[in-house]
């Protein structure tokens, strides 16, 4: 209640109390006493309503907020619960559809995983107990690389016990001898003859008639002449005038490759080809000596083979610009290990890449070391060069091939490897599908051995009526498979390296004298892989680079027809004496003849 209200109440009560006259009796004061009682009542419903009305209301506001307030947070309890049951339904759900795909991915994973260890386990399998040919049952070829430079297989002409040496072949019948009977041996080697004749006393008749001579037989046998090591003692007599007018006289020295060496050209040429072309390392070399009383430190050969190399440089650089006026380059590389090569471990990989080309009747193949295989490599080793270039699918090739004139050719023969190797991985060494390739394969090899002997135009022509259609069946086949076969395994992995090389692998049908595989640099990088397994590995830089020379040279001379050592005798012997560049390269392995390497060696018996 207000104080204005009170002080109202109060001055009203004051003049009533003075203005009200006494009731006469009891029933006439009760009765004004409820009168005043209600118009007290009146007066104070007049005067407090207001304030009751305002007190209601901000009771009835307080409490409406209050069950808002309960009914707002019943209402977010209720959201919280129903959203956790939400939550917890769509978490079970999605941790069951997670988990049925894990266990299902794992399942592929693994299954993925199994598939590859069988298949490496089958292909180990084989390369240890299998055959190395990649020949199946019904297919015309072998793998195309083992019958380049392969001699026919015939049977030990060597074994037989006949006397007979006249195999009744031609000499230009190349067909398979029979069994049983041997070829005759090489007319130009040297013979020695041993007459076994019959005692004088014993020819002669029991009848006392002399006998004549009415035949003989001959039969003749190989023999090898153990090394003969020598020293070549070269005297110089010198002259003076016993007065003292003139001073001594005396022929200078010849001249060497190696000056002040003791090495000759002969045992330099002999130590090179013992190491590069028959694969024989200097430890084993260094043995073969002592054995015929010579001590050659192994260091100094390794000095001798350096020296050599750097003298034989300006060869190998001539042989470059050869092998740059070709129109089609074969490329491969391969791993060599160098134990100090500067800034690396000795477990370090490095490469020794090789090239094979040249012009028509000029066959040149280079190799060159590098601790790299980066491809910039062979981007600064065919630097200025245009035409076309046959590689495997090594990506390291790709910066020369983007280059202005260069035509990126692929090897069909790779392609190829990896469905043998498919085949192989499979259970018991059978694949449909890899047969299937491999047919095709097939018949492409088949077409180009036909046509071996066939001009440029006679191969196009071929080629664009009877490869291209087997090539269409192949791509079709390829489109078919891809999709349908896990991209890990090594049937995938075959395809998806035929779908990536397969814009260059066909491009040989463009002309008739392109390559389909890259079977010449195989064949001319297979003597350093064959050597690299006695010798395991390069000393040093300048040893690497030293191989590749001579790798260079004598792999260009076995290309060339040339036997390995008399030419490279005959290259150290005249080598000191050119002065000029055509002096030179009169000694590039084209530039030789047989008649003069063979005078060569005859004039030092």
């Amino acid at each position: 209640m207000s104080e204005t209200h009170a002080a109202a109440l109060n001055s009203n009560r004051s003049s009533r109390v003075k203005s009200v006259d006494l009731p006469t009796s009891v029933e006439a004061f009760e009765t004004a006493l409820q009168a005043e009682r209600e118009r007290m009542l009146a007066l104070l419903r007049a005067n407090l309503e207001p304030d009751i009305q305002a007190l209601v209301q901000s009771q009835l506001h307080a409490q409406l907020e209050v069950h808002r307030q309960a009914l707002e947070a019943d209402y977010q309890r209720q959201i919280a619960i129903e959203r956790e049951r939400i939550e917890r339904r769509v978490a079970a759900e999605l941790a069951a559809d997670m988990q049925a795909k894990i266990d299902e991915g794992i399942a592929a994973g693994v299954a993925e995983k199994i598939q590859y260890i069988l298949e490496q386990w089958r292909l180990s399998r084989h390369r240890r107990f299998g055959p190395s040919s990649e020949s199946h049952q019904g297919e015309l070829f072998n793998e195309a690389e083992t019958l380049v430079d392969q001699a026919p297989q015939t049977p030990d002409e060597h074994d037989d016990d006949s006397d007979d040496t006249d195999s009744g072949k031609a000499s230009g019948d190349k067909k398979k001898p029979k069994r049983g009977h041997r070829r005759a041996l090489p007319p130009e080697l040297p013979r020695i003859e041993h007459v076994i004749d019959v005692p004088e006393e014993q020819r002669v008749c029991d009848c006392g008639t002399p006998m004549v001579r009415i035949g003989e037989d001959v039969s003749e046998q190989l023999d090898i002449v153990p090394m003969q090591i020598r020293v070549i003692r070269t005297v110089r007599p010198r002259y003076a005038c016993v007065k003292g007018d003139q001073a001594p006289v005396q022929m200078p020295a010849p001249a060497q490759v190696l000056p002040r060496s003791n090495f000759s050209a002969g045992f330099l040429a002999m130590l090179a080809v013992v190491k590069y072309v028959d694969g024989l390392p200097l430890a084993r070399f260094e043995k073969v000596l002592a054995r015929h009383g010579v001590d050659v430190p192994r260091q100094s050969l390794a000095r001798g083979i350096i020296k050599l190399a750097q003298a034989l440089q300006p060869l190998h650089n001539l042989a470059r610009d050869a092998l740059l006026d070709s129109p089609v380059i074969y490329m491969d590389e391969t791993t060599v290990q160098v134990l100090k090569e500067p800034g690396r471990s000795p477990t370090s990989t490095s490469y020794m890449w090789v090239q094979r080309g040249g012009p028509p009747g000029k066959p040149v193949v280079l190799f060159d070391y590098h601790s790299s295989r980066s491809g910039q490599i062979p981007v600064r080793l065919l630097e200025g060069w245009q035409g076309y270039l046959m590689t495997d699918g090594y990506e390291g090739y790709a910066p020369v091939a983007r280059g202005a004139g260069v035509e990126h050719l692929a090897c069909a023969a790779h392609a190829r490897r990896k469905f043998v190797q498919a085949k192989r991985s499979s259970p018991n060494g059978k694949s449909a599908r890899a047969d299937h390739a491999l047919d095709l394969f097939g018949k492409l090899y088949r077409i180009e051995a036909q046509l071996k002997d066939a001009s440029d135009a006679e191969r196009f022509e071929a080629r664009q009526t009877r490869s291209l259609p087997v090539l269409q069946k192949l791509r079709t086949w390829l489109d078919d498979t891809l999709p349908v076969v896990t991209p890990k395994s090594k049937l995938g992995e075959a395809l998806g390296y035929l779908h990536k090389v397969w814009s260059r692998l066909v491009r040989y049908t463009e002309r008739g004298d392109l390559p389909i595989d890259n079977n010449p640099a195989e064949s001319a990088i297979r003597p350093f892989v064959v050597g690299r397994k006695a010798w395991l590995f390069s000393d040093t830089p300048a040893g690497a680079h030293a191989s590749a020379v001579l790798y260079s040279l004598l792999e260009t001379a076995k290309a060339n027809g040339r036997e390995p050592y008399a030419w490279l005798r005959f290259v150290v012997e005249r080598l000191p004496l050119a002065t000029t560049v055509d002096e030179i390269e009169a000694l590039l392995p084209w530039n030789t003849h047989d008649q003069d390497l063979a005078m060569n060696l005859a004039a030092l018996e």
